[in-house]
Formats: C-alpha cells, sequence, structure tokens
C-alpha cells in the first residue's frame, strides 16, 4: 500500500521526541514531552482541550515551529520548517477540517498537491489510473470524476487519505477523524487504518470519544496541561482510568462529591437530575412539520424550563427539525404555535430570533463562529446595539461586553482578543453559548452540543443547558451520545426515518441511564428495521 518495510518496521521507532516545548507568548502550550511512537501501530493521543495534542501534532506535522527540545523520524533527527518539509519526511495530517477543493473532482483532488504531467502538460489518464490503483488498494470505491461538493465527509475523508499514501507517507496524523462521520463510517474508516496498519502505516489518532480509541490503538498517551502524565499499552487502559488520568483525579467520587453537596444546598434536590419547572402554557408547539424528504409529520411540544432530547439514529431527521425551527430551512411546512399563539413558521434566522429562537449549530465552525473575528466579536456579534452608543461600537464596549458573560460559561477574559480559529473545540462551543448569554433566548437548539468537545468540557457545557432550562428557557437537545440525551433531558422524542417513533418521560420512568439508551435504540431500530 506504501513503500516501506512493512513487519521489519515494527522494531523501529517511527517518532521519537525529547524535551519537546513551546511557547505562545508567556504561555507554556506545551512541556518537556518524552515520546516514542512505534512503526506499525495506531498510536492514540486524549487529553482535554488544550492539553497539548494539537500542538504536538502541529509541530510533529511543520505547521508550528518548537521552542525547545528535538524529535528524530525513523531514527532520524529533522527540524520541520514547514508541511512540505514534513511531507518529504513521510509525514502526511489529516484533520478534522478537511482541505478537499469543492469545485474539483475527486480524481484532481487526490493529486492536487503533486498532479502527473507530461512535457509540462497534465497526464489525466496517469492520474486516473493512479487513482484506481489507490482505490483498489484502499478496497473503497468513490467516482473519480464526481465534484468533490457532492461527496459525503467520510467519501472526502478517503480522498485526503488517498492524498496521503500518493505522497508515499509512513506516517499519518488523525485529528479528530471521525467527528463528522455516521457509525457505519466510523467502522469504515477504522477498517482502513487497520489495514493501513497491517502494511507497515504508522498511525497517530487523535479523539475524544475514549471508546474508539479503546477499539483502534495499539497505545494511548494522555496529555494534562501541556504535559504527558502516562503513556502505557491499550490493554492497560479502560476507560474509567484514561479520564481519571486526563481530568487528574476520580471522576466518579469527584461527581458523587459534588451531588451531594448540591443536594444538600438545595434542601436534598440532586442536580444529577434533569431539572424541570411545572408545566404552563408557556413553550413551543409543533404541528405537522415537513422538511423536503427527509422529514415529515413532526408533532411535538417544548415547554419553557425544560429540556426536551431528540434521540436516534444517525440520518434520522433530528438536525433537520432544528434547522426548520431555526428559519435556516426554506423548505419547511408546518404549524407553530409560541405561548399558546399561532405565529408563521420562522423562513429566516432573523425571524426565528423574533421569536426568542436561537440555534447552537452542530457544525461550529461554518455554521457558528466567524473564525477571523476575535472571541469577543463572536460573543456580541448577536446583538451590537446593546453595547453601541448611538450606533457606534467601540472595541473597548465589544471586550467589555464580552467580558460580562465570557467568564459565566467558562470561558477566559483574557483569551477574547484571540481569533475564534485559534481556540480549541470546548472554547469555541463555550464562546457561542457566551453569544446566546449576551442575547439570551427564549428557545434554544442545541445540535451536538459536545461534538469533538473533551470529558471535562462537555461536563460545563451539560451544566449551561441544565441552568438554562433552569432560568425558564426551553432547551432542546440532539446528541448521538444518548447517554447525555438520557443524562440531561426530562423527556425524549425518538426519531427514526424522519418521524418521532417514541417519546418518553425521563423524570417519571425509574429505569437506569443503560435502560434508557436501550429503549431509544430499540424504537429506532425496529422502526429502521421494518424499512429493510
Amino acid at each position: 500500500m506504501t513503500a516501506n518495510d512493512g513487519d521489519a518496521s515494527r522494531s523501529t521507532k517511527a517518532i521519537s521526541t525529547r524535551g519537546l516545548g513551546k511557547r505562545f507568548g508567556k504561555t507554556q502550550a506545551l512541556s518537556s514531552i518524552d515520546l516514542d511512537i512505534e512503526a506499525g501501530t495506531i498510536h492514540a493521543l486524549v487529553g482535554e482541550n488544550g492539553a497539548g495534542k494539537s500542538t504536538l501534532l502541529g509541530i510533529l506535522a511543520g505547521r508550528i515551529q518548537q521552542s525547545e527540545g528535538s524529535f528524530s523520524v525513523f531514527g532520524e533527527s529533522v527540524s520541520l520548517g514547514s508541511p512540505r518539509a514534513a511531507q518529504h519526511a513521510g509525514i502526511a495530517a489529516i484533520y478534522q477540517e478537511l482541505t478537499i477543493i469543492d469545485p474539483l473532482t475527486a480524481v484532481a483532488n487526490v493529486f492536487v498537491s503533486r498532479p502527473r504531467s507530461r512535457a509540462g502538460v497534465l497526464d489525466e489518464r496517469a492520474m486516473r489510473r493512479r487513482y484506481e490503483e489507490l482505490s483498489s488498494q484502499m478496497g473503497v470505491s468513490v467516482p473519480a470524476g464526481a465534484l468533490a461538493r457532492d461527496l459525503s465527509v467520510a467519501q472526502q475523508q478517503i480522498l485526503e487519505i488517498m492524498r496521503a499514501l500518493d505522497s508515499d507517507a509512513r506516517i499519518i496524523f488523525f485529528d479528530e477523524p471521525t467527528a463528522p462521520l455516521g457509525a457505519s463510517e466510523r467502522e469504515s474508516l477504522f477498517a482502513l487504518m487497520r489495514d493501513l496498519r497491517a502494511h507497515g502505516v504508522t498511525m497517530v489518532f487523535v479523539s475524544h470519544a475514549l471508546d474508539e480509541v479503546l477499539n483502534i490503538a495499539d497505545h494511548v498517551t494522555v496529555f494534562r496541561d501541556g504535559r504527558q502524565t502516562a503513556s502505557r499499552p491499550v490493554a492497560e487502559w479502560t476507560k474509567q482510568t484514561l479520564v481519571n488520568e486526563m481530568l487528574g483525579r476520580d471522576v466518579a467520587a469527584a461527581a458523587a462529591e459534588k451531588v451531594d453537596a448540591a443536594a444538600a444546598a438545595d434542601g436534598g434536590t440532586s442536580p444529577a437530575q434533569p431539572m424541570r419547572r411545572s408545566r404552563s402554557d408557556k413553550g413551543i408547539r409543533v404541528e405537522g412539520l415537513k422538511v423536503g424528504g427527509s422529514v415529515e409529520g413532526i408533532d411535538f411540544e417544548l415547554r419553557s424550563g425544560e429540556i426536551l432530547g431528540i434521540g436516534g439514529l444517525v440520518g434520522a431527521g433530528r438536525s433537520s427539525v432544528l434547522h426548520a425551527l431555526a428559519g435556516l430551512d426554506p423548505r419547511a411546512v408546518g404549524r407553530l404555535w409560541v405561548d399558546g399563539k399561532e405565529v408563521p413558521w420562522p423562513r429566516s434566522v432573523r425571524r426565528a430570533l423574533g421569536l426568542g429562537i436561537a440555534l447552537l449549530p452542530e457544525d461550529r465552525k461554518t455554521q457558528g463562529l466567524v473564525l477571523m473575528l476575535s472571541a469577543a466579536d463572536n460573543v456580541v456579534i448577536s446583538d451590537y446595539r446593546s453595547i453601541s452608543r448611538r450606533g457606534i461600537v467601540t472595541p473597548r464596549r465589544i471586550r467589555d461586553g464580552a467580558t460580562r458573560v465570557a467568564a459565566a460559561y467558562g470561558f477566559d477574559p483574557a483569551r477574547l482578543g484571540e481569533p475564534a480559529r485559534n481556540l480549541s473545540g470546548g472554547n469555541q462551543q463555550k464562546l457561542l453559548l457566551a453569544r446566546w448569554g449576551h442575547r439570551p433566548p427564549r428557545f434554544l437548539l442545541a445540535d451536538e452540543p459536545t461534538r469533538g468537545i473533551d470529558v471535562g468540557a462537555k461536563s460545563d457545557i451539560l451544566d449551561t443547558l441544565r441552568e438554562r432550562a433552569a432560568a425558564g428557557a426551553g432547551v432542546l437537545v440532539v446528541s448521538s451520545e444518548l447517554e447525555e440525551v438520557a443524562q440531561t433531558a426530562g423527556r425524549v422524542l425518538v426519531m427514526s426515518s424522519g418521524r418521532i417513533v417514541d417519546e418518553f418521560d425521563i423524570d417519571r420512568a425509574r429505569n437506569s441511564e443503560q435502560d434508557l439508551v436501550a429503549r431509544i435504540l430499540y424504537s429506532a431500530f425496529q422502526v429502521e428495521n421494518t424499512h429493510v
């Protein structure tokens, strides 16, 4: 699959770092990293957002210059100053934000950095032949002439891997590769990674999905606060020990203490239970919602002061419901009541916001944040009018307005001046929550609010959603992490094949979390199987 020494390379170190460190101004992002990655293995890096994983990958991929220390690739000391230099050393990186060029064909995307030519003219026949060889080797089938924009995320990811293999990469970095993928697509990626490993390719895998890490990795290294705290074979880890190592404490014991303390303060009411308010006419009622051919016959209520979850399999139409309600889908038709009064269906984001409906989108980078703007701008962009004087907005007013809410959502006010694109996934999500803290909506639609976020940040974000509900907002949550739905929501709708197929009240059901997850999956699978 790629030119290497096969099994012989397994006895060598693909990458060795010694004393590797990186400072950004006064911030020490990475300190004294001594790490060995065996050739022909899958090595996972885990840790909270900001723990140093991405900084390490950036150094090894030539995007970031280290401040101290050294590293070698297959025993040879290297000093990489650019991604091109890393490529020459046999290193390729595939990031969560793919580098696919939408207007180009699949085959053109694979060879965009290494085109085949003859006498100065592109040799399309040679590129097509090589494309077919790579497809055969990888056991995949992506139409060579298809435009990249018409391909799924999983297919685009395959093109990135083909591009890496064509560059004779012996080491491939995967940074949160499964975050945008469905279950079947994830399994296909893992099958491909195992096949690459069997052919001697070394892979470094960064993921917040610890079950995936334990499933695919040979070795796991944990980072915390810019330091490497533990590195052991995967057989020596469990999910619980990984979480404890990442956070530096026994999470189960810490959670129990927090619950006991809060229960005592609240007269015996545990915050671990979903927060529910008394029922009233306040809220949203949806009837007969239809969105193209993906969603039909959707009826539900979202009451003020509750968290309503939507569970189900990927592709069930959950996000389509949220987008329609947020005014993002012009195909949506249906009837909508707000506080008992029927209103026209929102045909724009502006109209939805006018009704008090705001969306926390799944894709925070392309649908939520303005990446080139500062963190402060991204907070106050929801309502510049509130910080303006006579129609004028100054940088100081922007920062003051953002500072008032940022800390409340776990975002460090000292980082408000940084561009949003430089922030970790968890901090970007906290930024979006702070935006809707600056302009609090009556109804918050949270689409995969913890996707690609580390354990500690997940807990903070879920707590924020509970606090919103406690303050009287109606919160609608879609999550592929069904355990989170069971932990957070008071009621759950189950969707399958574009319809609501079940509904149950978690507050009233005295089931374990595992039983609730099983019921969600059972309802969804039951309908899916009738369509087979």
